[in-house]
């Protein structure tokens, strides 16, 4: 369900996708909440700008909003489907929700997180689905690298 709450919690994420996009590497945004919609940390993918392969934008945000005592009670937003790499960290520290922008152009592991009792919020953002579908179009060799596909 689209809430308005959710909407905003997108927008942050949205503005880091941008701002990695104007940075030269690839529009993916994230931001972690607490359940009151409080902003812990927010990140977007700095492989491209960094040379680092693990700087996807859901491992940005987490590690910017530092050591928490507990997870299940977080949210962590994206404006793309996490990877299976992101899905593991969603796991691995039993973060409770997964706001995502968009799963159009990339489902990553939603039905696994899912399937394992991570409640996810699918929004189907035309704006998310538009900035990826042009990156991946006009960059699809750095697209595959950040997926790991050849």
């Amino acid at each position: 369900m689209m809430t308005h709450g959710h909407i905003a919690l997108l927008e942050i994420a949205i503005a880091e996708a941008r701002l990695g996009l104007v940075e030269g590497g690839i529009p993916i945004g994230a931001a972690l909440f607490d359940r009151e919609g409080k902003l812990l940390g927010r990140g977007h993918n700095r492989r491209v700008q960094e040379n680092d392969p693990a700087m996807h934008a859901e491992t940005d945000a987490f590690r910017k909003a530092g050591r928490q005592q507990s997870y299940r009670d977080k949210i962590m937003v994206t404006t793309l489907a996490p990877c299976w790499y992101c899905s593991g960290l969603v796991r691995q520290f039993r973060i409770g929700a997964v706001v995502v922008g968009e799963s159009v152009n990339f489902s990553g592991g939603l039905d696994w997180l899912r399937e394992n009792g991570v409640e996810v919020i699918d929004l189907a953002n035309q704006e998310c689905i538009n900035m990826l579908g042009a990156y991946i179009r006009k960059n699809p060799a750095v697209w595959h690298e950040d997926i790991g596909e050849e």
